[in-house]
């Protein structure tokens, strides 16, 4: 994907995250903190493994980033401008899993 995503690109993100409980939750958990896939799943009752596959399908969307890549434990996740967007959306659609 380009780095402005075009509207149509948008919207297919917007369908993704629609049929996933587990990535809306994931996206929305990190909307306002940065957090580890153990924080994220406490907070949304997700399965770990739900949690780090949700994770794993946002970061090729480039909704969500990793910011310490290099290490193996305690990873921290954050929302890009481009996941606040799109959370911006579905708060204005109103939807509501």
């Amino acid at each position: 994907m380009k780095s402005k995503p075009t509207e149509d690109e948008i919207w297919a993100i917007i369908g993704l995250i629609k049929i996933s409980k587990a990535r809306y939750r994931t996206l929305q958990c990190l909307r306002n903190e940065n957090l580890m896939p153990t924080e994220i799943s406490k907070r949304t009752r997700l399965t770990p493994a739900q949690v780090s596959l949700a994770l794993r399908d946002l970061k090729k969307l480039k909704i969500v980033r990793c910011m310490n890549e290099n290490v193996r434990k305690g990873r921290i996740y954050h929302c890009t401008q481009l996941g606040e967007h799109i959370m911006e959306i579905l708060d204005e659609t109103g939807y509501k899993p």
